[in-house]
């Protein structure tokens, strides 16, 4: 198989003097019945090069775990039908402006907590303060996504937390393949890194750099694997 960009994307991506590859890997569609590991070794080994590093959506390792709930399996308390209409319409996705983000956020955090979160968001918003509602939130909130028709199935039925212990499966990746691993949230409007291995000796600030075109595309793609070589 030879190593290619999705469509519309560049191979490519310059960060200050330095220039990085970054091929995508096609996959089959994953579901809770695969392991992220047996996934990564199956796709990937085979490119590998010294120097090389995996980077993975962070959706397809909760998936893997089982953090994919179906809508239908969840019925919004009062609380979330009425908290979600106050959340902020994000362009990068639904977030927690969903009865069923919202609920899934309720049961992570618990009541208080979102209702803490929401009034400190409220009182500080005058003053410029972002992010202030997540911050309080905690548990993972902000890694929330909900059900979207450009993504592929389960994910445009369900909604998914984040990934749980990110760091350990990271770390648990290297050990076995020996390379480089980082899981990230990328949409078109941003990156997050939730967690980099050993050998990963790039900041999160350049991580971001490197990704910030969103290489993996948001939709029918089907690439949830990234590898990255920096160009000799």
């Amino acid at each position: 198989m030879r190593l290619t960009a999705n469509s519309g994307k560049k191979l490519t991506s310059q960060v200050d003097t330095v220039a990085y590859y970054r091929y995508s890997i096609k996959t089959h569609r994953i579901s809770e019945k695969d392991t992220i590991l047996q996934i990564v070794k199956k796709y990937t080994q085979k490119h590998l090069r010294k120097g090389d590093m995996v980077v993975i959506s962070e959706r397809v390792v909760a998936i893997t775990q089982g953090r994919s709930i179906p809508i239908k399996d969840i019925n919004p308390s009062w609380w979330a039908q009425k908290l979600y209409t106050y959340v902020y319409k994000h362009p990068g996705g639904i977030g927690l402006r969903s009865p069923y983000t919202m609920e899934i956020a309720i049961r992570e955090a618990g009541l208080l907590r979102i209702l803490l979160a929401a009034f400190l968001a409220v009182m500080t918003k005058p003053f410029g303060l972002r992010g202030v509602f997540y911050h309080v939130a905690g548990h993972g909130v902000n890694a929330i996504d909900g059900p979207t028709p450009y993504t592929l199935p389960p994910g445009n039925t369900s909604v998914t937390l984040g990934p749980e212990n990110p760091e350990k499966v990271s770390q648990e990746i290297e050990d076995a393949l020996g390379f480089g691993v980082v899981i990230i949230d990328a949409n078109d409007y941003g990156v997050r890194v939730l967690a980099k291995s050993h050998r990963i000796d790039l900041s999160d600030n350049m991580l971001r750099r490197i990704f910030s075109d969103n290489p993996m595309g948001q939709s029918d793609e089907q690439t949830p694997i990234i590898i990255v070589r920096k160009k000799s």
